[in-house]
C-alpha cells in the first residue's frame, strides 16, 4: 500500500512485494483497457475513442474522474505512447474532460467485465440507438455489447428489429439455430419473417421448426405474400372486437392485451360475420362513456386494403386519411392484420436518409436552442 501526493509516492509499510504485476479479477487497467480505446458515450449514444484521462490523486489513491474524447493533435499522441502511465490533462486543459461516469468501458480484460456495469447503464438507450451503435461497432465491440444487451432477452429482440438487414444477417449468422429461434420468438411476427427470410435459404426450415407454435404459424401466413406489399408489410396480431362490446369492456381488453402499443393505437370493430365494420383511435374510447357500445363511436366503413396492394398504395392511403394503423382484410372483409404507421414509413424511407447524422433524442440542433435563434439565408 502507499501514499499519493502530487510529487511523491510513500510507501506505508516496510513490505515490498517484488512479484511481476499481474492483474487480479476486477481490475482495470486505465492504459490497456480505457486509454485509446472506444468507450460508449451514453448521453450521446454514440461510440468513442479515449484520448486523454484526468486523474484526481489524493494521499489516499488516484480516481479517474474524466475523459477527453476529442481527437489529440500528433505529439499529444507520440508523448503518450512515450510516458510510462496514463497522460492526465493539465489545470488549463481540463475543460476538455467529462466526467468519467458519462462513459461505459467496451473490450476490457475479460474476468473484469463484470466488474463494470453489464447492462444497467445501456437500458437508458433506446433500442434504435444500441442497434447504430452496433452497426459501427467492430467485431470485439459487437460481441461485448450483444453479450449485455443478451442479458433482457426483450430488448434483445429489440435490437435485432432495429438492425440493418446485412448487420442482423451477419450477426445471426454466428449463432446456433436455437439462439435465432429465441430471438426470433419474441421479434414482432413480420419483423420475424424478414429476418427469417434474410437466413441462408439452408438455415431457414432449422430455425422455422424451432419456433413456438403459435408464433411459427403467423410467420408461415406472411411468407405467402411479397414483402412490398400490405401482407408482407401486416402484423397480425391486433385487437378487433364485436361492434355490441361496451367500451369499458374494450378499454379492459387494452390494458390485458399483449399486442404492441402501435397496433392497439387502433380497434377494429366487427360485425355480426365477424367483418370489419369499423375502427376507432384508442384515445376516442377513452374519451366515450364507457356503457356505450364500440360501434356507437367506430369510424363506419372504415379505410382498409386488401392484402396484396402495394407499398405505395398503403403509405398515400396512411398520410391521406392520417391513420396509425391501416386494415388488411380478405376477400370477404374479415381482418388479417394491420399495416402500423411505423412500417409504412421504415418501408417508404430511402435506404440512404437512414444514415443521416441525427441528434440524440431530447437535443436540438443548434440552431433550435432556446435563445440561439435560427441563422437566415437571404436567397440567391
Amino acid at each position: 500500500m502507499v501514499d499519493w501526493s502530487a510529487t511523491d509516492l510513500t510507501l506505508r509499510g516496510d513490505r515490498l512485494d517484488l512479484r511481476p504485476f499481474a492483474r487480479r479479477d476486477g481490475e482495470v487497467l486505465l492504459r490497456e483497457d480505457i486509454l485509446g480505446h472506444r468507450l460508449i458515450d451514453v448521453p450521446a449514444a454514440a461510440l468513442v475513442t479515449a484520448w486523454d484521462l484526468e486523474l484526481a490523486v489524493t494521499p489516499a489513491a488516484a480516481t479517474l474522474v474524466g475523459v477527453d474524447v476529442r481527437p489529440r493533435a500528433w505529439w499529444r499522441r507520440a508523448l503518450g505512447r512515450l510516458l510510462p502511465g496514463p497522460v492526465a490533462v493539465t489545470d488549463d486543459d481540463g475543460a476538455r474532460c467529462r466526467d468519467w461516469l458519462a462513459f461505459e468501458a467496451l473490450i476490457g480484460h475479460a474476468p473484469s467485465v463484470l466488474a463494470r456495469t453489464p447492462l444497467d447503464r445501456l437500458r437508458a438507450l433506446k433500442a434504435p440507438q444500441l442497434a447504430d451503435l452496433l452497426e459501427d461497432a467492430s467485431r470485439a465491440e459487437q460481441a461485448e455489447l450483444l453479450d449485455r444487451v443478451h442479458a433482457d432477452p426483450e430488448l434483445e429482440a429489440d435490437v435485432f428489429e432495429e438492425l440493418d438487414e446485412d448487420d442482423q444477417t451477419r450477426l445471426f449468422r454466428g449463432r446456433t439455430d436455437d439462439d435465432v429461434a429465441a430471438v426470433l420468438a419474441r421479434m414482432d411476427a413480420d419483423d420475424a419473417t424478414d429476418a427469417l427470410m434474410d437466413l441462408p435459404q439452408e438455415r431457414r426450415r432449422g430455425v422455422l421448426d424451432l419456433l413456438p407454435a403459435p408464433r411459427r404459424a403467423k410467420v408461415v401466413a406472411l411468407l405467402g405474400y411479397k414483402p412490398t406489399s400490405a401482407g408482407g408489410l401486416m402484423i397480425p396480431d391486433h385487437l378487433a372486437l364485436p361492434g355490441s362490446t361496451p367500451i369499458g369492456e374494450v378499454l379492459d381488453r387494452v390494458r390485458t392485451s399483449a399486442v404492441q402499443p402501435g397496433v392497439l393505437a387502433t380497434v377494429l370493430a366487427l360485425d355480426a360475420d365477424d367483418r370489419l365494420c369499423g375502427s376507432v383511435p384508442l384515445v376516442h374510447l377513452v374519451q366515450a362513456d364507457p356503457t356505450a357500445a364500440l360501434a356507437t363511436v367506430a369510424e363506419p366503413d372504415p379505410v382498409r386494403v386488401r392484402a396484396d396492394a402495394d407499398v405505395v398504395e398503403v403509405a398515400v392511403l396512411m398520410s391521406d386519411y392520417d391513420l396509425l394503423a391501416l386494415p388488411v382484410v380478405d376477400r370477404d372483409g374479415r381482418v388479417l392484420g394491420v399495416v402500423t404507421v411505423d412500417d409504412a414509413l421504415e418501408a417508404t424511407v430511402p435506404a440512404d436518409w437512414r444514415r443521416r447524422d441525427l441528434p440524440a433524442p431530447g437535443v436540438l440542433p443548434d440552431t433550435e436552442r432556446l435563445g440561439t435563434p435560427p441563422v437566415s439565408h437571404p436567397t440567391p
